[in-house]
């Protein structure tokens, strides 16, 4: 059965790696949105892109990765069947949308997406992704190759923007499957991504991977985390006993090997506080020329 799909692709800053993934997207695709996130009014390559097929948005404003994706969301095609998020830098191979769209004759399944590899070194993510099955059920997928059927949007509307960035993903799978519909991840389907800013450090006999990331970054992590935490403690007990332990391994490498944990340690253990007791700091976290669409910091 073929399905009409939307891509929405998201951009922030963007190269021309964004050029290849519009190209690859409409292979597979029978449109792409990209919702263009970086602020002030100079044109980005995203805006060369417009074409039939392709519909560019701007608002001139970083609305963090939900608010981009909403924005998207609200602009895809009435007749799509269902719709495939993208990151700038996340080019399809040839058979990924197809093999993603077969899961979707099983009605019970909202969401499904690739393994998603290391664009850089073909590492996967998830380095005990071998141990699961083929296709197996999933608190959580990454939303860069994620295939969402239209109607499961009936039960979850969209991004949670008050996370502005991080655990954006955690949260909307969290909320379909909560809705009685299904997650799953094809492992045999691969998407290389960015893992972003990550180096190799020794501990002892191990080789231990770090995100070096800024500050704000760290806060969002760990704040958004443990609200996840808190907001599925009775439903979701593996998600929240294995992100429990991510953000003890988080502290950890950041404290014994971020260069600027004199920053970035306080950013973790503010996030987490404000995690349990529900605020945010909007003065000391939010990069520069972001707009937070969320409950008012403090």
């Amino acid at each position: 059965m073929t399905r009409r799909i939307a891509a929405v692709v998201t951009a922030y800053h963007p190269d021309e790696r964004l050029a290849a993934v519009v190209e690859s997207a409409l292979l597979s695709c029978d449109s792409v949105v990209i919702a263009d996130n970086t602020p002030g009014d100079a044109e980005t390559l995203a805006g060369k892109l417009q074409g039939p097929k392709v519909t560019v948005l701007r608002t001139g404003r970083n609305r963090g990765l939900a608010g981009a994706l909403n924005l998207g969301l609200a602009q895809v095609p009435a007749d799509a069947e269902a719709v495939l998020f993208l990151d700038q830098d996340s080019v399809l191979p040839p058979e990924l949308v197809a093999g993603l769209s077969a899961h979707l004759a099983d009605e019970k399944i909202a969401v499904v997406g690739p393994t998603p590899v290391d664009a850089a070194t073909g590492g996967r993510y998830e380095r005990t992704a071998d141990r699961h099955a083929a296709v197996d059920d999933r608190p959580s997928i990454i939303t860069s190759g994620m295939l969402v059927r239209r109607s499961a949007f009936e039960d979850v509307p969209g991004f949670r923007e008050d996370f502005f960035v991080d655990c954006v993903d955690s949260d909307f799978c969290l909320r379909v499957r909560r809705s009685g519909r299904r997650v799953v991840r094809d492992a045999a389907l691969v998407l290389p991504h960015s893992i972003g800013s990550g180096r190799d450090h020794r501990l002892g006999p191990l080789n231990v991977r770090v995100l070096h990331y800024p500050a704000w970054r760290h806060y969002w992590i760990a704040r958004n985390g443990v609200v996840l935490s808190r907001e599925f403690f009775g439903t979701e007990r593996g998600f929240v006993l294995t992100n429990a332990l991510f953000m003890a391994r988080w502290l950890l490498v950041t404290t014994l090997f971020d260069e600027r944990r004199a920053a970035s340690v306080p950013a973790v253990l503010r996030g987490l506080l404000h995690g349990l007791t529900g605020r945010v700091d909007l003065r000391r976290y939010l990069p520069a020329g972001a707009e937070y669409q969320g409950p008012e910091g403090r």
